[in-house]
């Protein structure tokens, strides 16, 4: 923080459950708001789990837009996660928490006892020092992995894998959580943070616990450079074109869309359309849909 900020922060009321406010001495800054980043410990990653991370700008191989709205954003390097946590009943140290610019979630990191190091997604109440391990036989506690059929029903999970061995892949994102309801011949009934009820085939593995920077979706820009920062260029709305760029454009004045439903600028149904494939293979595991 420069002290340009510290000069004009509001004292003793800047700060509230893991947010940072601003006093408004800028536009911007009347409705920004910051993590304090209490849960972060280590400022630096660890140089050897860091990936090259190039930037496409949304162009394919012949150099046409074909993802919209990205661009430019500040330098990143990839962290190389271990989602599988392959290394049974090895205990390891958690030696700080880090901020992941790729993901919402921090990340941890943690150190085998032969020196080997690893980054996994850093749980609530997981604090520096901390032993975890991934095995059948673990304790029930945040940061450690087991087989879904070894973990109690009720527990909170995340990370959860949809074939044995794959790796986690559902309930990664900050302040999210799973539930495991009831288990049931091979399958486990699982809750997901949607509200949706799926069967997992209980060899799966998770991690138990709620993963950590709940505050995440709290957070408000305040200012379209944060989101420049972050990538993402603008997005104009349909409306405001013409009838050649946008099935929404044209018409004198403000005009409505026009259609029975909006639109896409490719003319498919957009916000609230529903593109799953209607006989999936895969609907026989959803018990419950979303909310």
């Amino acid at each position: 923080m420069t002290q340009k900020d510290e000069a004009f922060r509001n004292p003793g009321k800047d700060i509230e459950m893991g947010i940072k406010h601003y006093r408004a001495y800028t536009p911007s800054r009347r409705n920004m708001t910051t993590s304090t980043f209490e849960e972060v410990t280590k400022k630096t990653p660890e140089k050897t789990l860091l990936a090259k991370k190039d930037k496409k700008a949304g162009r394919n191989s012949y150099g046409r837009v074909t993802v919209r709205h990205q661009g430019g954003g500040n330098r990143q390097k990839y962290r190389i996660i271990d989602f599988k946590r392959n290394r049974v009943d090895e205990e390891a140290t958690v030696i700080g928490i880090e901020y992941d610019p790729n993901r919402s979630a921090n990340i941890a990191l943690i150190e085998y006892s032969d020196g080997e190091k690893a980054y996994i997604l850093a749980p609530q109440g997981l604090k520096d020092g901390d032993k975890v391990v991934s095995g059948a036989n673990s304790d029930i506690k945040p940061g450690n992995c087991l087989p879904i059929e070894n973990i109690p029903v009720g527990t909170l999970i995340h990370n959860i894998e949809l074939n044995p061995g794959q790796g986690g892949k559902l309930v990664r994102s900050a302040g999210q959580s799973a539930q495991l309801m009831a288990k049931e011949g091979a399958y486990a009934h699982v809750r997901l943070p949607s509200g949706e009820m799926r069967l997992i085939l209980a060899r799966c593995r998770a991690t138990i616990g709620t993963i950590g920077n709940s505050d995440h979706e709290n957070i408000k820009l305040g200012k379209a450079g944060r989101k420049r920062h972050m990538g993402i260029r603008p997005t104009v709305r349909g409306s405001v074109m013409n009838p050649v760029d946008h099935p929404h454009g044209g018409g004198e004045g403000r005009a409505p869309v026009g259609h029975a439903g909006p639109l896409t600028p490719w003319g498919k149904p957009a916000l609230g359309y529903k593109t799953r494939k209607k006989h999936k293979n895969t609907d026989k595991f959803i018990v419950k849909r979303r909310k």
